[in-house]
């Protein structure tokens, strides 16, 4: 069976105060280093009896993978068909911040084997960009997506970040303007969260600033959907628009539940066959003296019931706009949807849920407060 590839690179110029990812910032980083556990690692799974098949896409994440040198790049690409067939679609996807790459370092990457990027804008307005503390400016963002369109690249995401405070709605509006008059050919527009552990969520705790209001969010919400799709944009997932034929293959494999093997300090990874999922030590020292030593650097795993790997079909399902296919369900799990999960009837009722065809899926009432309705599959 065919499988999904993520590596993490951990490392960051600086820390943005909203991120709760597991990246450390650092003014050097040992690259070689952890790029030979990336290698060692992808070596020891390749023996292992999970991850045969196919490698259907790989994503670079981070952390700032773009700044690690094209060569170690390509040097994990270059174990990872040691050991596997790809795909002849396979899509492979680098993270990259616009203030880390010129056209010659994309270029680069490119003849690594990258053929997506992803640029990590967030704003292209100088106040909301230093709230938000990314080391790029605006005119930096937008030469890196040309330069990025100029080494050879047809199929650029950026994302983009709402309800910041102190942002308009009228700024948001011209961030996506931006975003589309660039020629991108998929846009990811995320809703600003404060998590716990991160500045932000210690600033708001302090009173040093408060959400935007519901109905200002609701605004910039509805913005997206009316600038993205006017502009040929098709909405596939409850934050992600793309061109026809642009959307990302890689989350698409998150959301249908498909297995992914991570790699890389605090990698997750899920196989459906052994009913489980785990995932890497957290810190990158940690991480690769443990790859160093054993191979593996796995230190947590969760045993899956039945119940849960339905669960988590349908609320991953209901993530994407064309929601979960019945039949495909009860092929799985051998027990019919309405069986599985008769509750699905009150949430229908509550103009929360809608068949479409063969698929149920999220009303746009039920987009709203998709949340809510994940928790009742869980």
């Amino acid at each position: 069976m065919s499988f999904s590839l993520y590596v993490h690179i951990p490392y960051c110029d600086s820390k943005c105060p909203y991120c709760d990812f597991n990246s450390h910032a650092a003014r050097r980083w040992p690259e070689q280093r952890y790029v030979a556990a990336l290698r060692r690692e992808l070596a020891v799974a390749a023996d292992g009896s999970h991850w045969g098949g196919m490698v259907r896409t790989i994503f670079f994440g981070g952390g700032t993978p773009s700044l690690f040198d094209p060569a170690s790049i390509a040097g994990v690409l270059e174990e990872v068909r040691r050991h596997w067939q790809l795909a002849p679609t396979v899509e492979i996807t680098l993270e990259a911040n616009p203030g880390t790459v010129d056209e010659g370092r994309l270029r680069g990457f490119a003849a690594a084997g990258i053929n997506r990027l992803s640029f990590g804008v967030q704003s292209f307005q100088p106040k909301i960009l230093t709230l938000l503390g990314r080391i790029h400016d605006g005119p930096t963002a937008i030469r890196a997506v040309g330069d990025g369109q100029r080494a050879g690249f047809d199929n650029i995401n950026v994302d983009l970040m709402f309800a910041v405070p102190g942002q308009s709605v009228e700024a948001w509006r011209a961030d996506l303007r931006q975003a589309i008059d660039l020629g991108t050919a998929h846009v990811s527009a995320y809703n600003l969260t404060f998590e716990e552990g991160t500045a932000f969520h210690a600033m708001r705790r302090r009173g040093e600033f408060e959400p935007l209001g519901e109905d200002v969010e609701i605004a910039m919400y509805e913005a997206t959907e009316d600038a993205l799709t006017t502009a040929g944009f098709l909405r596939y997932e409850i934050s992600n628009y793309a061109l026809p034929g642009r959307a990302c293959q890689h989350n698409l494999s998150y959301w249908r539940a498909l297995p992914y093997l991570g790699i890389g300090a605090g990698a997750h990874s899920f196989s459906a066959a052994s009913m489980r999922r785990w995932s890497n030590q957290l810190g990158p020292e940690a991480y690769m003296h443990a790859v160093e030593a054993s191979g593996g650097a796995a230190v947590g795993q969760e045993i899956l019931t039945a119940r849960q790997l339905q669960g988590e079909f349908v609320f991953l399902g209901l993530r994407c706009c064309e929601g979960i296919e019945v039949s495909e369900f009860s092929d799985r799990f051998g027990v019919d949807f309405a069986v599985a999960f008769p509750h699905y009837r009150d949430l229908r009722k509550a103009g929360l849920l809608e068949q479409r065809g063969a698929n149920w899926r999220l009303t746009e009432r039920g987009r709203m407060v998709s949340n809510e309705v994940f928790a009742t599959f869980v």
